[in-house]
């Protein structure tokens, strides 16, 4: 039996890998989450397999996270605990050194301590700043994030680094665009869907709507993390992952809002972007990853079409 840890394993992403990884009946998933940004609804249809256990952990507790490492021998840990929702650790940067760059932090020390070989980290495109026109690749630097999520994402990535190399943890760090889905609990979808519940006459959506960047349907990404893994040479590897496309925040609001069918007006609050930390424009050279032979099913209007209809579903 393979014992695979998931961090962050009752949220939107993880859901997804579980699905795919639970259906090999030589492993064994085990998921931990402190349920402070979702319930456990998207994975207790897990909690009758026999390959699956759940435990609410603390990860910015270090004596909790070291007895899940105690009760089982994992070989391979996928660590996607991290604050999800950029704009609010603005008020509050701590948010993000806890629960964004700490975690990692307790993570690698159970790795150290516990002789784990194989770690895959779930970064993010957030971690590059104000890039401007740049194409950016894996290379690209220098890298100076703009919000504290992007900068508790690249201290994570120096971290997992340097563990790699001291104690000889293979290492993948997949950097993230804007992850769309079944499940989501967060992020433009979700929130214009509960914006128009409770004001069904108008959408006011944060910035000139000019913003854009790439979107990437969910089981478009679980494809390309194993495919990123399986092409892994270096002890520590990086991949952007990102759709091939762009598009921007008054299309999807545009979708969001013929979906629901109330003719609800669109409006902005102006400016060039939605909140401090946000990042208007970004395109990656995903060559790499594409060079695996993996390509996404979808497009990034196809994919917020599929993510709006999904979430009318559950949300409204």
């Amino acid at each position: 039996m393979k014992y695979i840890l998931i961090t962050g394993g009752a949220g939107f992403i993880a859901t997804h890998l579980i699905e795919v990884l639970i259906e090999n009946s030589g492993n064994f998933i085990v998921a931990v989450d402190n349920l402070s940004m979702c319930d456990d609804k998207n994975i207790s249809k897990f909690y009758n397999k026999a390959n699956f256990a759940f435990h609410k952990v603390e990860l910015t507790n270090q004596h909790d996270l070291a007895l899940i490492f105690k009760q089982y021998d994992f070989s391979l840990v996928y660590h996607l605990a991290a604050n999800s929702d950029i704009s609010r650790s603005f008020t509050n940067p701590s948010i993000d050194y806890n629960n964004t760059f700490n975690t990692t932090w307790n993570v690698l020390e159970q790795l150290r301590i516990n002789h784990i070989k194989q770690f895959i980290f779930a970064s993010t495109s957030a971690i590059f700043g104000e890039v401007g026109e740049n194409i950016i690749d894996e290379s690209f630097g220098p890298i100076l994030p703009i919000s504290h999520y992007g900068a508790g994402k690249l201290a994570s990535e120096a971290f997992i680094s340097s563990f790699a190399y001291n104690y000889d943890i293979e290492s993948l760090i997949v950097r993230f665009p804007n992850v769309i889905g079944e499940y989501s609990t967060h992020g433009v979808i979700y929130d214009f869907i509960n914006k128009l519940k409770v004001n069904h006459t108008e959408l006011v959506v944060l910035g000139d709507g000019r913003q854009e960047k790439s979107y990437l349907y969910v089981k478009d990404l679980i494809r390309a993390i194993q495919c990123a893994w399986d092409a892994k040479v270096d002890k520590v590897d990086i991949f952007n992952i990102g759709g091939i496309d762009t598009i921007n925040v008054s299309e999807i609001a545009r979708i969001v809002v013929e979906n629901i069918g109330l003719g609800s007006k669109i409006s902005y609050t102006g400016g060039d972007r939605g909140w401090k930390g946000d990042v208007p424009k970004f395109s990656y050279d995903i060559n790499k990853i594409l060079s695996t032979k993996w390509i996404p099913k979808f497009n990034s209007k196809e994919a917020v079409e599929l993510t709006v209809k999904s979430l009318i579903k559950e949300i409204w």
